[in-house]
């Protein structure tokens, strides 16, 4: 078992096509936990393992790995860049220690990058940056590192500058320690003297390194004003520190394809990069008082650990992961605070990709997973019964796109039991019923989270499932007022059926539904058969009349009628009711309601005059604008049947830096041109 001092955990994060994956593999080859250096767009790399990555070309779910580098064990998560999937990465990056922000040498910063550096600096998190792709055609570092200073509020300071770049790209210089890395097969290195047209560059960045490290510490910069210089040991335990309390972020350049780079990586998390009993204790809350208490990363604390990912795997049925915070995990049980009760597990494992290793203990900064437990949820915290915590959980992102599910006939049962264990492993998909339009709704952060999710279910469960646009909930109703006779009479030998009421029409407030008002005078229609008037008119309302929607918002007052001593009853009068209520609707200018949404748009405000001319196009009312720290907020109200997409949408226009909120506000009446359209449509249906 490892010492925690020689413990490293590290998140992957960054936008999508960065090199994450890439670097996850470059990192596990160079420390020879894998034997071959896979390759993302050969479908073969050991972090992107899922089949729906394979055929993608991206991370889907976060990934876990481990290395063993120079008596150090570095645990690794690998997650995905692209917005259907970054609740994954907020999952995994809020038990990490460690951030590695990898960036394009050749792209650079993208708008998805914001995302990921809030990410960092929302956890507190010391921080490696990785230009990556060093290798490529137009690789630029120093560009690329202009951007990070120009558009994120990281505060980069190299720490290896690249020697060379392109084909050219052949070591790296070593700032802090004033030497030169030369690339060998494997991916290690060889230290030579820096080149000599890189020695001032390489002299001007050890200087300014010096300065940022001297600016963390009182007693430093005092040294550092008088003399100009600090030692090397004060370099380095200044480094060390500066780096911990994530006062800036080093840079390093890499090139994961051909495995260059990588070696200096790992070098830097161990000898920079603080273990988890160097960093700040972790709060929580006592569930007993509801006081606040606080686990330091050390083994002999008392045990607490958080889930944040539980995956439904075919072979050995429900896998819970947890990240340790503090104590030891030994022996075949543990306390769940948040669901009150004990939980037994067979075997402790640690994730190396696809596999799971066993292991017989878990320390502080230990990934680990156990399989088959029965009430255990991602974001609960697992501890001891005698010194409960609960740490606070992540809320998933909310969904924001639905379509409408369904599958062959005699298979729905099977794609419902197999929606609902996924829910489990991806708490950004909701399944829900809409009474309305009678559609099983499932919904989710974006299209291709969605069709993602059909392709997990038919490899899984062996069940297709069909995506379709939902239907709009719209309601029918009227503005007219109209009083009209409904009569049923039907003689077929033997007893006849015979109703008749005379009903006035009208309508009441939005929202109030229905109200029904006996207004018979005397007994022309006796008691017992006026409910029966009032339940057709309901029945009927279920399925409206112009457009096969509900019908709302009527009161109607039965004021006369008559009836038959023999051939009168319940059902005849229920008819004549329904008839009534039909004939009336057509008599008082029938209209459609349709569902408004107040929608909240979250956008750079580079892009908020686009948002709101579009806002303005889908006959969205814009109702105002406020400014976030970082975002601009439009809030508006939208009809639903012109955003049913809007995720697609929003997305290509803002490049991935926008997000919205959408809850139902009220109904209102549809344009004319726009009801004739849908009336038409369910005429031609019928």
């Amino acid at each position: 078992m490892q010492d925690v001092q020689q413990i490293r955990n590290a998140v992957i994060l960054g936008h999508g096509n960065s090199g994450k994956t890439t670097l996850a593999e470059a990192l596990l080859f160079t420390a020879g936990a894998i034997k071959r250096l896979g390759k993302v767009d050969d479908g073969n790399s050991s972090m992107d393992f899922e089949p729906e990555e394979t055929k993608r070309h991206i991370t889907i779910g976060a990934s876990f790995n481990h290395v063993n580098w120079k008596k150090h064990d570095i645990f690794l998560a690998d997650t995905p860049g692209d917005d259907n999937f970054v609740n994954e990465s907020r999952f995994a990056a809020q038990v990490a220690d460690i951030a590695i922000f990898t960036v394009g040498a050749v792209m650079g910063v993208r708008g998805q990058s914001e995302k990921f550096v809030d990410l960092v600096q929302d956890n507190g998190m010391p921080c490696l940056i990785c230009i990556t792709k060093m290798d490529r055609e137009r690789a630029d570092f120093q560009k690329t590192l202009a951007g990070i200073r120009e558009t994120t509020t990281l505060k980069p300071v190299v720490l290896y500058l690249p020697i060379g770049a392109e084909d050219n790209f052949k070591g790296l210089v070593d700032v802090a320690a004033g030497k030169a890395l030369m690339f060998k097969d494997g991916g290690g290195v060889e230290t030579a003297d820096i080149p000599t047209d890189l020695a001032d560059e390489a002299r001007g960045l050890r200087e300014t390194l010096m300065e940022y490290v001297a600016e963390t510490d009182d007693a430093l910069i005092e040294k550092f004003l008088e003399e100009g210089e600090l030692t090397d040991e004060e370099l380095m335990a200044g480094l060390k520190k500066a780096i911990a309390s994530a006062s800036f972020a080093p840079v390093c350049a890499c090139a994961s394809l051909v495995n260059k780079g990588s070696a200096a990586v790992l070098d830097a998390l161990i000898n920079y990069f603080p273990s988890p009993a160097e960093m700040p204790a972790r709060m929580g809350i006592n569930p007993k008082n509801q006081d606040s208490v606080e686990r330091p990363g050390q083994a002999n604390a008392p045990f607490s650990a958080q889930v944040f990912k539980t995956m439904a795997d075919p072979f050995a049925g429900r896998l819970t992961i947890f990240r340790v915070f503090s104590g030891t995990l030994k022996g075949d049980s543990f306390y769940n605070a948040n669901k009150e009760t004990t939980e037994r597990f067979g075997q402790l494992f640690i994730m190396a990709g696809k596999e799971q290793k066993p292991v017989d203990a878990a320390v502080p900064g230990m990934v680990v997973a156990v399989a088959k437990l029965k009430e255990t949820a991602t974001g609960d915290t697992l501890c001891e019964e005698a010194n409960p915590i609960i740490y606070p959980a992540l809320e998933p992102l909310p969904a924001v796109i639905a379509y409408a599910v369904s599958t062959k006939k005699g298979d729905e049962e099977k794609l419902f039991s197999s929606i609902t264990r996924l829910l489990d492993e991806d708490l950004t998909l909701k399944l829900s019923r809409e009474q309305q339009t009678h559609q099983t709704l499932l919904s989710g952060v974006g299209q291709v989270h969605l069709e993602v999710t059909g392709e997990k279910i038919k490899r899984k469960f062996g069940v297709e499932l069909e995506l379709q646009p939902p239907r709009v909930p719209y309601r029918e109703t009227l503005k007219g007022r109209a009083t009209v006779q409904g009569k049923h009479k039907k003689q077929s030998g033997g007893r006849g059926q015979f109703g008749d009421c005379t009903i006035e029409m009208e309508p009441l407030a939005r929202g109030e539904y229905f109200e029904f008002v006996d207004k018979i005078v005397g007994g022309v229609i006796p008691q017992q058969y006026r409910p029966a008037v009032e339940k057709g008119i309901l029945e009927a309302m279920e399925k409206g009349v112009i457009a096969g929607y509900p019908f709302v918002d009527l009161k109607v007052s039965l004021i006369d009628g008559s009836y038959h001593n023999v051939d009168s009853s319940e059902m005849a009068f229920k008819i004549a009711g329904s008839l009534a209520f039909k004939k009336g609707v057509m008599e008082a200018q029938p209209i459609l309601l349709e569902p408004i949404m107040n929608v909240e748009v979250r956008v750079h405000k580079d892009f908020v005059g686009d948002v709101m001319g579009d806002l303005n196009s889908r006959r969205g009312r814009v109702l105002g604008m406020d400014s976030a720290a970082k975002h601009e907020v439009i809030n508006a109200q939208v009809p639903q049947a012109e955003i049913l997409l809007y995720a697609l949408d929003l997305t290509s226009m803002t490049g991935g830096r926008g997000s919205f909120t959408v809850q139902f506000s009220h109904y209102e009446e549809v344009p004319s041109h726009l009801a004739e359209k849908i009336i038409a449509a369910y005429q031609a249906e019928e």
